[in-house]
């Protein structure tokens, strides 16, 4: 196919100018111009073109390594908050252990002062009752005593004076106590 063109280009070269004619003056001009033209595009465009792609690759290895540097910040940040978190979790749950313990000791406290309360209570209302049973048999021995000796006075009419059957009522019924 190659071999077709060229054939087709001589073809044409033959027949008179035609675009595709070998002119030697055309090449060595065509050379200069591109020589030249690669020359100032050196001085002048290759530089700040190769410039501007250094910065470029900087800028993007820098933004790279920026964010390798803000995702392992932000897996240590992520790290913490988890350890922070279990940390949290973990005293939690203690105080709520120590509350309950806290909890039950002052249940505990609580129901050994009412029955201690309960225990005086009954203590002082039975200490109450005793007292309140010997004043009463005491007052219950003097007015029998006292009846004795009213009796025992309208029985006699008077051969034994009041003083005497007092006594004597008195000295008796301690003996019956005693028994």
């Amino acid at each position: 196919m190659l071999t077709n063109i060229l054939i087709g280009v001589l073809a044409l070269a033959e027949g008179g100018g035609s675009l595709l004619d070998v002119n030697p003056g055309l090449i060595v001009w065509t050379l200069i111009t591109f020589i030249l033209l690669l020359v100032i595009l050196k001085k002048i465009a290759w530089k700040p073109i190769l410039t501007a792609l250094d910065n470029r690759e900087k800028g993007i290895e820098e933004s790279l390594n920026r964010a390798e540097k803000a995702k392992k910040e932000a897996q240590k940040i992520l790290d913490e908050n988890k350890a922070s978190l279990s940390k949290a979790e973990e005293e939690s749950k203690k105080i709520i252990d120590q509350s309950r313990s806290y909890a039950d000791e002052v249940k505990e406290q609580m129901l050994k002062q009412s029955k201690e309360q309960a225990q005086k209570l009954i203590d002082d209302a039975a200490a109450e009752i005793e007292r309140k049973k010997q004043s009463a048999f005491e007052e219950l021995r003097n007015q029998i005593a006292e009846i004795s000796v009213n009796a025992a006075e309208k029985i006699m009419k008077e051969t034994i004076d009041a003083e005497k059957n007092k006594q004597l009522v008195t000295r008796y019924l301690k003996e019956i106590s005693k028994n």
